[in-house]
This record gives C-alpha cells, sequence and structure tokens, in this order.
C-alpha cells in the first residue's frame, strides 16, 4: 500500500473551510502554547548560547527571531525558534507517538509564512497537516522507535515541517511526497542517548527538525525529488519506519481514519516544564503540598509509584552539577522543586537553582517504583501516586490518572492565556494581551507578521 503518497495527498488538500471548528481552536491553541514556550525558554543560558552561535553567522534576512529583536535567514529563524519551542520542555506532545509536534512544525510554518506574508487561514492549515505528518509516523512506531534510540520529534518532526511549508507553499500531491521523501532523506537521527545523558543538544531538536524540513520542502520546489514511499520503503526494506523502529512498524496508523479523526485533537499541553512523564508525580505533590503545606525538613521519605517507561526514561536522580536537561527528566528532582518551590516553571531549571544543596538532599529521598497495577493502564492512562511520609510517621498518598493537559482533562484557552503571562516574565503584560489576542483571533489575521513582529 501507498501509505506516504496517500499522506501526502491528504496533507496537499487540508483546507480551512473544510476544517471542524474544534480543529480550529486546537490549532490556535497550539499556537499559543508555542509562544509560551519561547518565552519560558529564553530564561535558560543554553538557548542564549544557542541564540549568540546563530547570530555570530549573520542577521540579514526578513524573518523574526520570535522574542529576541532581531531578524534573520528562513533557515536559520526557524532553528532558532524551533529550539525554544522545546528547550523549556512544556512543549505540546502526543502520548500515541510520545513525539511532541509543535515544537517542529510550528516554527517552520511561521518562517514560509512571514516569508510570503500569508495569512492566518493558511497558517492553520499547515499546522493541521503538518501534525498530520509529524504524529502519524511518530504513532506507527511508539514506542520502539524511541527505544531503538531516536527521538521522534527531531525525526518525525522532519516529516511534519516538510508538508506545513509545502501546504504554504501550496504543493500538489506528488510534490508533498516528494518533500516527505526529502525530508526522510536529510532528517536528524536525533539520538535518545543525548537526551538520557542530560546533554543540552537535546534542545535543538526541534530547530533542527524545523530547519531540515524547510530544505526538504524547498528542494522539492526546485525539482528534487525524493522516494514516495520513504516511510514505508520498498522491498529493499529501507524505509524510514523499518530502519529506525526494533519492532515492526504498525504502517496502517499512517492513512488510518485520515479526515476523520485529527491527530491534532490528540495533543496535550503542559502546566509544567519537564517531560510530560513526570506530571503525574508533579500534580500530584503540588495537590498535597497545597493541602497539607508540607514542611520538606519534617519528611522521612517519599516514593513514587508508576508505569514501566516512567521509571526507565525519568526515574533518575540528579546531583549538583547535572544539567537542566537531567532536572526536566527526572521524577525525583521534579518532586522536590514542587515541594519546596510550590511550581514547575522556567526558575526551577537554572543552574543556581539546580544546584541548591538542600533541593539535592530532599531528591535523595524520593524512590521511583515501577507499580503492576499502573502499569497495566498505561498507556490510556500515565498514571502516578506519591507517598510522602514524615519523621512522625503521618503519610500523605495522592494519584493522578490523568495529568492535566491531556484532551481528557484539558488546558483551555485561559488556562494557557495564564502559561504565556507566567512564562513571558518582565515583558511588556499590554504587549503579551495583544499577542495572545491576535493568536486566537488567528484566521481574521491578514499578515502573520502582525503578529511575529511583536513576539
Amino acid at each position: 500500500m501507498d501509505y506516504t503518497k496517500k499522506l501526502a495527498e491528504f496533507c496537499s488538500k487540508v483546507s480551512y473551510d473544510n476544517l471542524p471548528p474544534e480543529i480550529i481552536v486546537t490549532a490556535k491553541l497550539c499556537v499559543l502554547d508555542y509562544v509560551a514556550n519561547v518565552y519560558g525558554s529564553l530564561e535558560l543560558d543554553a538557548v542564549a548560547g544557542v541564540i549568540s552561535y546563530i547570530k555570530s553567522l549573520g542577521t540579514q534576512g526578513k524573518i523574526s527571531v520570535l522574542g529576541c529583536g532581531f531578524k534573520t535567514d528562513l533557515h536559520n529563524a526557524a532553528f532558532i525558534n524551533g529550539t525554544t519551542a522545546e528547550a523549556i520542555e512544556s512543549q505540546d506532545g502526543v502520548r500515541f507517538g510520545g513525539n511532541h509536534p509543535g515544537a517542529a512544525v510550528i516554527p517552520a510554518t511561521l518562517a514560509v509564512a512571514e516569508d510570503l506574508n500569508l495569512n492566518g487561514k493558511r497558517i492553520i492549515e499547515a499546522i493541521v497537516a503538518g501534525y498530520e505528518a509529524a504524529n502519524r509516523p511518530a504513532a506507527a512506531m511508539h514506542p520502539w522507535h524511541t527505544l531503538s534510540g531516536f527521538l521522534p520529534t527531531g525525526t518525525c518532526g522532519t516529516f511534519g515541517a516538510a508538508v506545513a511549508a509545502g501546504r504554504l507553499k501550496e504543493f500538489d500531491a506528488t510534490q508533498m511526497a516528494s518533500a516527505i521523501g526529502n525530508a526522510g532523506y536529510i532528517l536528524p537521527i536525533s539520538t535518545a542517548e543525548n537526551l538520557m545523558g542530560g546533554y543540552t543538544i537535546k534542545i535543538v531538536q526541534g530547530g533542527q527538525a524545523a530547519s531540515t524540513g524547510l530544505m526538504a520542502a524547498g528542494l522539492a520546489a526546485s525539482g528534487v525529488t525524493g522516494a514516495p514511499f520513504i516511510i514505508e520503503g520498498s522491498q529493499l526494506n529501507g524505509g524510514f519506519a523499518k530502519i529506525t523502529s526494533a519492532a515492526e512498524p504498525k504502517l496502517e496508523r499512517l492513512v488510518e481514519g485520515l479526515g476523520e479523526h485529527y491527530s491534532i485533537s490528540d495533543v496535550y499541553f503542559k502546566p509544567y516544564t519537564a517531560c510530560r512523564h513526570t506530571h503525574g508525580a508533579a500534580q500530584a505533590t503540588l495537590r498535597i503540598q497545597a493541602e497539607k503545606q508540607v514542611d520538606p525538613r519534617d519528611i522521612e521519605k517519599i516514593d513514587v509509584y508508576t508505569y514501566g517507561i516512567a521509571k526507565l526514561a525519568v526515574g533518575k536522580t540528579v546531583n549538583r552539577n547535572s544539567s537542566f536537561v537531567s532536572a526536566q527528566f527526572s521524577i525525583p528532582y521534579v518532586v522536590a522543586v514542587c515541594l519546596t518551590d510550590g511550581e514547575l516553571a522556567a526558575k526551577q531549571l537554572t543552574e543556581k537553582r539546580i544546584s541548591d544543596v538542600d533541593l539535592i538532599d530532599l531528591s535523595n529521598k524520593v524512590e521511583i517504583h515501577s507499580d503492576d497495577e499502573l502499569e497495566k493502564v498505561y498507556p490510556e492512562k500515565t498514571s502516578s501516586r506519591v507517598e510522602i511520609q514524615l519523621k512522625d510517621g503521618t503519610k500523605f498518598v495522592e494519584q493522578v490518572d490523568i495529568p492535566k493537559g491531556d484532551p481528557r482533562d484539558p488546558m483551555k484557552a485561559n488556562d494557557i492565556v495564564k502559561k504565556v503571562k507566567q512564562f513571558s516574565g518582565i515583558r511588556n503584560q499590554n504587549n503579551i494581551d495583544t499577542i495572545c489576542s491576535k493568536i486566537l483571533d488567528l484566521e481574521n489575521i491578514h499578515n502573520i507578521g502582525d503578529i511575529t513582529e511583536i513576539i
């Protein structure tokens, strides 16, 4: 079956006029959430390093580097804007694929749209199409793609960025298939090893996917062809899904329900700046702290019970010299900082905060357990149970089965507006209000530059 061709054909025809109203709303919320992540990520030293390096290459171009007050060329702008979409680890995601589509699709979309002076309806079309192309390959290989050592935000995100750019350029089905084929040839390996090791290069995966996706689409527009069966492969067994997955991919997920179920409707939003696998524990801890006002000095031990992949991915401890990436992927750190600070946002990821001796000592009291009953309901539920035992024997227990932000317990427009304001720091709040209002009215924006130039 021509899975890639069918996906390309569908994505080339995504039309604002045919989209369900709830899908249009979700696309706008994805853009709004993206802006929150950009602002939050600009607080991190590693992000400043990325921006400084890219800026040193020259700033000739007309594409906005969001939140930074300068413009550069298409590819470098997408690289920075994808990095800031990813770095704070509060980006949107899809649990069925373990990926974060917005970190690649939205920066690529905004870069091309700004370059071509396009309107909000065109942007919504491109985002919806891009999410299909990013999410469906990720779902076809989940979780084996990640367990094979790849990060789908970088790999599959490149397909999404290429398709979003292709939709804005009004590619037909053949050109769109070439854009996907090109993407499958030049996409980043995006190794999970860097994430698990806490190396800060991890933060560029969204930027690399966005920039590379633009290259794939640009080459397709210039007549460069890529295999129109790149995802499923041919008799040569060289298809992307096969060579990057330890188990046989479920290729039917590439086309299953196309036009009936839009994958963007499966997106969750994050209230916290950490890996989604930590969110059940974070939410449970914050709930206990809000109700019981626990003094961390009174704590004897903390047990967190969760599902197997969470223990594997985010069960590790941190130390005073750990990076913010390691902290984002550590339940012990997340639980400890939620208890001490009562929140989990950008300032909880600074080097100064992570190096706090008392905070690290508290995190060392957290033990992670794989729970058979919680494992049985995964991935339908991503449950975590936090049990805090005080030195006097008092015990507090809280379990969260569906963390906030899931479509079943969604973050709504007002929640994400609050997130933008929280992450925007000391920026002019009247300007932030204007940005939020314009994004929530995106379909009536005639030129995306009216938004990008004020972010």
